[in-house]
């Protein structure tokens, strides 16, 4: 079955017209603006292999770290728009980067062209229940209005995905919160298991094993439904607070000025790809849920994304250089 699927894949995306004969069968360079091992390099690699066979051309990973993203994003800019660079966008290059600080390398519009978003992951909010005591989300807002300014909250840096999710959650809820960034989010989330901090805004597949392990205590989830893996905790729209329930998320850009036909053969594999039981399977291991959005529908959710980091960061007052 898979075969005769991967046959019929073959078929539909390997001869599109805006691909010369030059470039097929050439290496197609997959640039993850993080380092090797984290979630947008396995999103990256459990996809290079089934898109190699659909493509029919190899798929290289190349890690461009640094810089909140913005090293290997400034590289896919500046590549040559001929349908063998994409990157790997994600909800900080394209969302909060251009948002928070005053200069990029890149124009997180004019630089790219969208291709699909990949896969979303889903937010939470947690906290060491050892330290604070409150057993739910309404809970936690009731205890912050009392004691303003006197609870602090983790997150793996200024101007990072838990910032702005801390500082969201503060906005909507009309609490008062005190940010302790640290750097990167292993320290931040030792010092919240060790009780120094009692608060911390997460993406679910980091913060999983503490919560099952019952050394901290999720409260809400940004995404459509409860999960299944935490079937307990509501989301925050079911809660009343729909501008948090937005799950982050990784997705494909292509340098400015490649041709839309290539864009959308790309899309389509990716679609392809993402349609394979086991890929999904190996995703939802790390907390990633396949998408494979159009070019169109991506291009709007960047958009959106960034009109709403912006509105976070002049609430929070943050401007990086």
């Amino acid at each position: 079955m898979q075969r005769r699927h991967l046959l019929s894949a073959l078929a539909a995306v390997s001869v599109a017209p805006g691909i010369s004969f030059a470039q097929q069968g050439k290496p197609i360079r997959m640039i993850v603006p993080f380092p090797p091992g984290g979630a947008t390099d396995i999103t990256a690699r459990v996809l290079s292999e089934p898109l190699a066979k659909i493509l029919q051309q190899p798929v290289v990973i190349d890690n461009r770290a640094g810089a909140g993203g913005s090293i290997g994003m400034a590289e896919v800019a500046r590549s040559a728009p001929d349908g063998l660079s994409f990157g790997v966008a994600t909800l900080s290059t394209h969302g909060v980067n251009p948002a928070v600080y005053q200069k990029l390398p890149y124009d997180p519009v004019k630089g790219f062209v969208a291709v699909t978003e990949l896969v979303k992951a889903p937010g939470v909010v947690v906290i060491n229940p050892r330290v604070l005591p409150v057993q739910s989300f309404a809970e936690l807002v009731k205890y912050l209005k009392a004691n303003p300014g006197k609870v602090s909250y983790a997150s793996p840096g200024n101007g990072t995905i838990g910032h702005m999710w801390g500082e969201l959650f503060k906005s909507s809820t009309g609490t008062s919160m005190v940010h302790i960034p640290y750097r990167g989010a292993g320290p931040a989330i030792n010092d919240v298991l060790a009780g120094e901090v009692p608060v911390y805004f997460d993406q679910v597949a980091s913060s999983l094993p503490h919560v099952k392990a019952g050394k901290l205590k999720a409260l809400a989830v940004s995404w459509s439904s409860r999960l299944d893996v935490l079937p307990e905790v509501p989301t925050y729209r079911e809660l009343g607070y729909p501008a948090n329930n937005d799950p982050s998320w990784f997705g494909l850009v292509a340098p400015a000025g490649t041709p839309a036909d290539i864009a959308l053969r790309m899309q389509q594999a990716v679609a392809t790809a993402l349609k394979d039981s086991s890929v999904r399977e190996r995703l939802a291991l790390q907390g990633l849920y396949a998408s494979g959005t159009t070019p169109a529908e991506f291009a709007k959710q960047i958009d959106s994304e960034i009109e709403k980091m912006k509105k976070v960061a002049a609430f929070a007052r943050i401007r990086l250089d």
